[in-house]
C-alpha cells in the first residue's frame, strides 16, 4: 500500500530557523591517524545530531570540502562514541589547539535535539543584538545533567 501526502518533505519549522544560528568550537587537540582528526569541544552525537541522522555535513566558516585546499582534517567531537564524527574538511590554513571552528546553520537540531550525554555540557545560547553586542542567555552546567536525571 502506497500512501500519499500533499506535505512537501520538509521540517515544519525550517522556514523560520533555516540559515540561523552558529556553533562555535574550540580545537582541543590534533592527532593523525591516517589523517589528520582535530578534536573540537562539540559533539555531532550530542549538539549536532543531524550531521548523524541524515546525514548532513554543515558548512563552517572557512571550511571547504574535504581535499579542495592544502589542509584536510577529519573533525571529531569529544565523546567516547567513535562515531561522534562531524564530517571532513579542507582548510586554506592548518588548524591549530585553541582555534575556534564556527558552523553555519545550526539553530534547527542544535537546539531541540541535543542531548548531555554522559554529562557533555551543552553550547550556551547567547543572543546577537542588532547593535552587535552579545547577551548571555543560557549557560549549561553539570547540574543541569544533574536534575535531568531525576
Amino acid at each position: 500500500m502506497i500512501f500519499k501526502t500533499n506535505i512537501p518533505n520538509r521540517d515544519p519549522g525550517e522556514s523560520v530557523v533555516l540559515n540561523t544560528g552558529y556553533l562555535l568550537t574550540t580545537i582541543l587537540d590534533i592527532i593523525h591517524n591516517k589523517m589528520d582528526i582535530a578534536i573540537l569541544d562539540t559533539s555531532a552525537t550530542a549538539h549536532m545530531p543531524d550531521v548523524l541522522e541524515m546525514p548532513y555535513t554543515p558548512d563552517c566558516v572557512g571550511g571547504f570540502p574535504a581535499n579542495e585546499k592544502l589542509y584536510t582534517y577529519r573533525l571529531g567531537g569529544n565523546t567516547c562514541l567513535s562515531g561522534d564524527i562531524i564530517g571532513e574538511y579542507s582548510f586554506e590554513k592548518p588548524l591549530e589547539r585553541g582555534g575556534k571552528i564556527l558552523f553555519k546553520d545550526m539553530a534547527q537540531y542544535t537546539m531541540v535535539k541535543n542531548t548531555m550525554f554522559n554529562g557533555l555540557k551543552l553550547p550556551s545560547i547567547i543572543l546577537k543584538e542588532k547593535s552587535g553586542q552579545y547577551t548571555l542567555v543560557k549557560a549549561f552546567h553539570f547540574e543541569d545533567f544533574k536534575h535531568r536525571l531525576s
